[in-house]
């Protein structure tokens, strides 16, 4: 019979209890959360569209539903998710380059991109309500 070997002792890889939970892994996950809201949330889109293009009832149907609270909660949130993930993309542009990666730069760039996602979401929705009603 073959000499049957003991498995080689591997390190063991760090596990969430070891590490501490960041503004900077907290931002990852959502950047990534949001790229999949991105893809479903798009359907709002082409769905006004098709509306628009079918006639004046589907239209109204599709105005309805964005007027409601709950079609405004998901505009709203759209919203949010498009600024977030756009604003997360530039933080990972900016670590492409090779700046960025210090521990005090990597918080502060995780703090700015939900700042200005905030920000944008809450600028776009006042002057929506302003210009539009």
């Amino acid at each position: 019979m073959a000499d049957t070997r003991a498995p080689a002792a591997r390190p063991m890889s760090p596990h969430l209890q070891i590490y501490r939970l960041t503004l900077t892994m907290v931002m990852s996950g959502a950047h990534r959360v949001t790229g999949i809201f991105l893809y479903f949330g798009t359907a709002i889109l082409p769905w006004w569209l098709i509306a628009a293009a079918s006639g004046p009832n589907a239209y109204a149907n599709v105005q309805w539903f964005m007027g409601t609270w709950f079609g405004r909660f998901v505009l709203l949130g759209f919203t949010w998710t498009l600024f977030h993930h756009t604003f997360g993309g530039i933080r990972h542009l900016i670590w492409d380059t090779g700046r960025g990666f210090g521990a005090s730069e990597r918080e502060w760039l995780a703090a700015a991109t939900l700042f200005a996602s905030i920000t944008c979401t809450i600028i776009v929705w006042v002057a929506g309500y302003f210009f539009v009603g």
